[in-house]
């Protein structure tokens, strides 16, 4: 047998090891064959793997089914996927996720189980090497610490969606209390906001909690329908970075030099920016979001070597305090 029909075989094995197996016109259609050659493989099949189970389903068409445990051994997942598994769990640890992160755990000690000691150890010692040549996902700097309580709490109201409680103190409040909201979705960036309705009050105003502040959380069994016109996507591509003000929302222009220019075009500073390159060698970054203080803070990293064309509103907050003496840029 060839390399590829091999590779056919094993993919097909695959596809015959789902609840209701595979068809000859299911095998016609995924691998691009006639009805014989269809029939051939399915013969293979049946001489690779004795265990296969030809039927006849409800409507007459005829399957062949594989118990999963027979051919499980055959797709132990490669080192590349088992190190972005990990590179993506300590990239949720980093980000203070620590719900997700504790599913993807839970995945990865299944997979262990599922796998072969032979083929795990020789995935693990590929997959070690590789998670450390990616950087082990490392993000340095300060973050706000998580509450591994509060974050499963939200990550399964989300997933319902249901009314999530929450005991919660707002920087112009002296002491938290509770309230019942109804969760649309996360914001992640130097802090992590939730983003919902408040259920007591009548508007339809999104507003935003930091999730470090909230000291307590109840999951409810209030389900709730996300309307379907809101695109969380969407909604956060109006912020420079998670805050929103709609009374900020304006036509963004930053002019940076022909020095940090070559640097800044390889920068997205927002997904619907466009670039304009001068006839000077500056660069002019436009797009349009809120978030005045964020973009001051960003900002700020380049010194002098950007300029605030517009808003002026956001030109006054940066003037005066652009530095010359940074030894390098963002």
């Amino acid at each position: 047998m060839s390399f590829s029909k091999a590779v056919d075989l094993l993919n097909l094995a695959r596809m015959a090891t789902g609840h209701v197996g595979v068809t000859l016109d299911e095998i016609e259609a995924e691998f691009g064959v006639v009805r014989r050659t269809a029939q051939r493989m399915t013969e293979a099949l049946e001489r690779a793997f004795p265990d296969a189970d030809p039927y006849y389903d409800n409507e007459g068409h005829k399957r062949w089914r594989i118990p999963r445990r027979k051919v499980v051994e055959f797709f132990a997942p490669s080192p590349e996927e088992i190190a972005a598994l990990d590179f993506a769990t300590e990239s949720l640890d980093q980000q203070g996720l620590s719900a997700p992160s504790a599913q993807l755990k839970s995945l990865r000690s299944t997979l262990d189980i599922l796998t072969s000691d032979k083929m795990r150890n020789r995935v693990e010692a590929d997959g070690g090497a590789l998670l450390e040549a990616m950087g082990h996902a490392a993000r340095p700097g300060p973050r706000p610490l998580s509450n591994e309580t509060v974050d499963s709490a939200i990550s399964e109201a989300l997933k319902g969606p249901f009314a999530l409680e929450i005991l919660y103190k707002s920087r112009s409040e002296k002491k938290a209390s509770w309230r019942m909201i109804e969760p649309y979705g996360l914001l992640l960036g130097a802090r992590r906001y939730l983003i919902g309705l408040d259920c007591n009050k009548d508007d339809t105003h999104l507003r935003h909690y930091r999730v470090e502040d909230i000291e307590a959380a109840k999951v409810s069994d209030q389900w709730f329908a996300i309307p379907d016109d809101f695109d969380l996507d969407q909604y956060a591509s109006r912020a420079f970075g998670v805050f929103q003000d709609d009374r900020e929302f304006d036509l963004i222009e930053w002019k940076f030099s022909p020095q940090a220019a070559p640097h800044a075009a390889r920068f997205q500073f927002h997904p619907g920016q466009s670039n304009e390159t001068m006839k000077d060698g500056s660069l002019i970054v436009r797009f349009y979001a809120c978030g005045y203080l964020e973009m001051c803070w960003h900002l700020y990293a380049w010194g002098d070597q950007v300029e605030v064309i517009k808003p002026k509103a956001l030109a006054d907050m940066v003037r005066d305090h652009q530095r010359s003496d940074f030894a390098s840029l963002p």
